[in-house]
This record gives C-alpha cells, structure tokens and sequence, in this order.
C-alpha cells in the first residue's frame, strides 16, 4: 500500500471516529431534552426511552446517559443550558427544510447555519413552516410479522400510521413489522405508552414536521439535496434536519 494510501486511511477512521463522537454528543443532548420535557424516569416517559434505548446501541456509557438525565431533569445541582431553535430554509432545487438546534450559544450558532445555507449553491433561508404540518412522530417495531398496524394505531389514539422498514430506519429490525405513528402533539406520550404496552418496541417518540408536498427531482438532483443535508446534519449543534424529500 502506498503512503498516500494509508495517509488516507487514517483520514477516514479519523473521520469516522469523529463521526462517531458527534454522534453521542447528539444521542446525550437528546436525552437531556427528554428528560426535561418528561421527567427522569424512562418508564413514564417515552422519549427517554428510546433516547436511551438508541444510545446504548451505540455503546454509549452508562455514566454519561445517566449525567445527561440528571442534567436534563434538573438533578443534583447540574441545568441544562441548551436552547432550542428552528432553522427555515430551502436546500438546492427548491426543497423546503426545517432544521432543529440545541445550542449552548445562540450568536455562535445561528451564523454558522445561515452560513450552511448560503454554500448549499441554491440552498437559502426563508419562511416555509407552513408548508410542514407539526406533529407528533412515534415509530415502533412489533417481532409478529403481520401485526396490524392499522387496528393498532386506531387502539393507541394515532391519526394516521405508515409502514416503516430496517431501510428507513436502522433501529427497526428485519423480520417484524415496524411503523410510523402519527399523533397530535400533544398525544405522543399516550400513543407511545399504549404501544409499549401492547407488545410494541418505540425506538422514537418526538414531535417532528411532515411535509405537505414532495418536489419532483431527477436522481442527479435527490444526490446533491441529500449532500446539502448530509452538511447541515454534520454540524455539531444540529438535533433534526426534516426536508421535503422522499
């Protein structure tokens, strides 16, 4: 192998490492913010749940998940200092995208966002919230391969519900049925409960933004709208990018 091969190698486990840290930095802010929202407990509280679930899949330490709850739900002397904003932009060709951030420091954030906006060539802020609709998202997995997802979502008090596969979520594993619950935002915690209860894994239970309208894109431009995302999700204090994208 060449010196410029394995220069290149290490390049990319060093990328991968750093991939990896960004990723239990975002895993640990998430439990923080469910803990804050629904208490420490992950029994009575859905979203922590699967925060925590999700983290330990990826060997996060047990130490670190349990300082996150305790810093997120206020206990033993440690607050949260997050605060959470909502980005409005369009990636190139037009596609409406809503960017979630938990950041420590708002002046140093938000520049550095519209800056990501500004190199997505066609990429740029603007008002677009009503083209999304606010709801609550629970996704959930069930070992029985021909659960009905209809008659459960009609039990746990969803509004609507979407077949979900291990391809448009890693945590939904092959062989079962995993689905997409959608609810009032106000109704996450009750669906989630509900499917808990009935044999259901939650793997994720938040409020979230669905778009209204998908844009017609060619696969060449899907690619570079895909790439513009993959930019906006690398940034540290990045917590969700929705877009409207198929």
């Amino acid at each position: 192998m060449s010196i410029m091969g394995r220069q290149w190698l290490l390049a990319k486990r060093e990328v991968a490492s750093l991939r990896k840290s960004q990723a239990t930095g975002k895993y640990l802010k998430e439990i923080m913010v469910a803990a804050k929202h629904g208490g420490p407990d992950p029994a009575g509280n859905a979203r922590l749940f699967a925060a925590c679930e999700k983290a330990r899949k990826e060997s996060v330490p047990r130490d670190a998940i349990a300082r996150a709850i305790n810093k997120g739900a206020g206990v033993g002397g440690e607050k949260m200092t997050f605060e959470h904003m909502a980005f409005e932009g369009y990636a190139p060709h037009k596609v409406p995208v809503i960017v979630e951030v938990l950041t420590d420091n708002h002046n140093r954030t938000a520049p550095e966002i519209r800056v990501l906006f500004k190199k997505g060539q066609l990429g740029n802020a603007g008002s677009n919230k009503f083209l999304f609709d606010h709801v609550g998202l629970v996704e959930a997995h069930h070992p029985d391969a021909g659960a009905d997802i209809e008659a459960a979502a009609i039990e746990a008090g969803a509004n609507e519900v979407e077949p979900l596969g291990h391809g448009q979520n890693d945590d939904i594993p092959e062989g079962g049925t995993g689905a997409r619950f959608i609810t009032e935002r106000t109704a996450i915690h009750a669906v989630s409960q509900w499917l808990s209860q009935n044999g259901w894994t939650v793997v994720t239970s938040e409020m979230g933004y669905i778009p209204k309208n998908f844009p017609e894109l060619t696969p060449e431009q899907r690619a570079e709208v895909g790439e513009f995302l993959q930019h906006l999700d690398d940034h540290d204090d990045v917590h969700r990018v929705w877009a409207a994208l198929k």
